[in-house]
């Protein structure tokens, strides 16, 4: 078994822009301890041909065949706006 990774937590914390109490420091580089010796463990198996996955399962997206269509015309898009003005939509000012 792999011996302990030594984590400067203050340096990771600052590079994070974190600001951590003694107690936080002490509880986070006792869990990124944990995820660097998972990832040893890890390494013990032979993953050649295996694909790297982000998912379990694979995730395939269900599109339509995309087919040119007319659009609006700039009458019919402007037709439900609140207001109007030069042929453009008008809205209330957002930002002083």
């Amino acid at each position: 078994m792999p011996e302990a990774h030594q984590i400067d937590i203050h340096h990771v914390a600052k590079l994070a822009r974190l600001t951590l109490t003694d107690e936080e420091a002490t509880r986070y580089e006792s869990q990124l301890n944990g995820i660097l010796t998972y990832i040893d463990t890890l390494t013990r198996y032979n993953l050649d041909g295996v694909e790297p996955t982000a998912h379990a399962m694979p995730v395939y997206d269900v599109l339509r065949a995309d087919e040119p269509r007319p659009g609006f015309t700039q009458e019919q898009a402007l037709s439900n706006a609140p207001k109007r003005f030069a042929d453009q939509i008008q809205i209330p000012k957002v930002i002083e």
